[in-house]
């Protein structure tokens, strides 16, 4: 399982391991063992967020790891609803007071909308805000490295204009069947480093037949097969998981995807997310 011991580093010079965990829908009494069991397996960069509710099963998991604290890296992300400078200080001491450690390695806006309004109005002046918050707790030491999640590209420019820091990672929802590869090249040409939050499509994509196919051509799984393609794309892939089997076989992605099969799947948009739309990233907003 190379994959857990390969890097990324961010322009600031901090490293990010390419393959993480994302504890999405992993309650908060059971996120220290998945924490435990994540690490013990190898992987060591741990993903979660204020809107989550798990921040201080997390932080326990982190703590009682075995493992250094400076061996691990820790993201979490402000709450989406947060559009202001003193809201977002409060809220970023809030995180790290719940996580029950002294600094966060992340720390991500999490979406440049509040949730009910997903992509609806303008918020530049409160994300502004928040971003000038979160470069205080930068400079502070607080936080090693500040980024954005499901920010678009005028979202982007609209930090970038502003900033004393620039946004050293974008949180993005990429996986095979939605591949937002104009935004990617952007993010690429600024710097940025994008993390694929949900590279199995929330799941939806296991019944894909074109999918399965294509990963028994490989002789993997699925979930293998998409993870592997995220971290082709040059991006960190954060699975979602708190089964210790699924950490092991989503770690097991020493393969090459070919360029053809690269590109089929790049150019994939058949992904029906079903009950799922009602979480406002895969509204189709």
């Amino acid at each position: 399982m190379t994959i857990l011991n390969e890097t990324y580093t961010l322009p600031n010079g901090v490293t990010i391991p390419r393959l993480g965990l994302g504890t999405w829908f992993i309650d908060d009494d059971k996120a220290p063992q998945a924490v435990r069991d994540a690490v013990e397996i190898g992987y060591r960069n741990i993903d979660t967020a204020q809107a989550y509710g798990n921040e201080r099963g997390v932080g326990e998991g982190v703590r009682t790891s075995g493992v250094p604290r400076d061996e691990l890296f820790l993201s979490t992300k402000l709450a989406a609803e947060i559009k202001d400078y003193d809201g977002a200080v409060a809220a970023i001491d809030g995180s790290l007071a719940t996580l029950g450690l002294e600094h966060i390695d992340l720390m991500l806006i999490h979406s440049p909308q509040p949730w009910n309004d997903f992509r609806g109005g303008d918020y530049a002046e409160g994300n502004r805000q928040a971003w000038r918050a979160l470069e205080d707790a930068h400079r502070a030491g607080k936080i090693r490295a500040i980024g954005v999640s499901n920010f678009q590209r005028a979202d982007l420019e609209n930090i970038l204009a502003g900033s004393t820091v620039a946004p050293q990672v974008n949180q993005l929802l990429v996986h095979a069947g939605n591949t937002p590869t104009e935004l990617l090249s952007y993010c690429e040409e600024k710097r940025i480093l994008v993390e694929a939050y949900s590279p199995i499509a929330h799941g939806v994509i296991l019944g894909n037949a074109d999918v399965r196919a294509m990963a028994e051509k490989y002789g993997v799984s699925v979930p293998q097969l998409c993870i592997r393609y995220t971290l082709q794309l040059g991006t960190v892939s954060l699975p979602k998981t708190a089964n210790p089997e699924h950490m092991r076989s989503n770690a097991e992605v020493d393969f090459e995807i070919s360029e053809d099969d690269m590109t089929a799947l790049r150019d994939l948009r058949d992904v029906d997310y079903g009950e799922h739309t009602a979480f406002p990233v895969y509204s189709g907003k």
